[in-house]
C-alpha cells in the first residue's frame, strides 16, 4: 500500500496521496472524530437542561 515517495518535494499531501486508504483514514480522522465530539457536547447540554 505504501510506496516510496518519488515526489520532487516530499510533502504532507504527497504522503496522503499514497493510496485511497490513506486519504480515507485521514479524512475520517479530521472530519468524523470532531463530529462525534461536538455531538456528545451538544447532547450533554440538552441533558443538563
Amino acid at each position: 500500500m505504501i510506496e516510496p515517495l518519488t515526489d520532487v518535494v516530499p510533502s504532507f499531501f504527497a504522503m496522503l496521496n499514497q493510496g485511497p486508504l490513506t486519504l480515507t483514514i485521514f479524512l475520517h480522522t479530521v472530519i468524523i472524530l470532531p463530529m462525534f465530539w461536538i455531538y456528545k457536547q451538544e447532547k450533554a447540554k440538552l441533558q443538563g437542561k
